[in-house]
């Protein structure tokens, strides 16, 4: 017959729940400064959706080729909305 040996559950002490508080309170604040990994993040995420659209529309094309053309087409109209907002709210920037 074999023993089995149970585990206590470790209390963490107060010190541990406020360094891993100020780490996530850290993650937080940094997310909130820097908007571009989450804009990059979700450019990749909608080219998820237009990549089998531009495969769909030429069947030629590799997937290799249908990923980075919705990813310029992606970029490129973000560019376009991006300059429109410069010219047209030029006080803003």
């Amino acid at each position: 017959m074999k023993l089995v040996r149970r585990v206590q559950p470790t209390i963490l002490t107060p010190k541990i729940w406020m360094n891993v508080l100020e780490e996530v309170t850290e993650i937080w604040s940094a997310w909130r400064r820097q908007k571009l990994p989450l804009y990059l993040f979700l450019a990749m995420c909608f080219n998820l959706v237009v990549s089998p659209l531009v495969l769909a529309a030429d069947q030629k094309l590799s997937h290799t080729q249908s990923w980075a053309l919705g990813l310029l087409g992606i970029v490129t109209v973000g560019l376009s909305v991006y300059l429109f907002f410069v010219m047209f709210v030029p006080e803003r920037f």
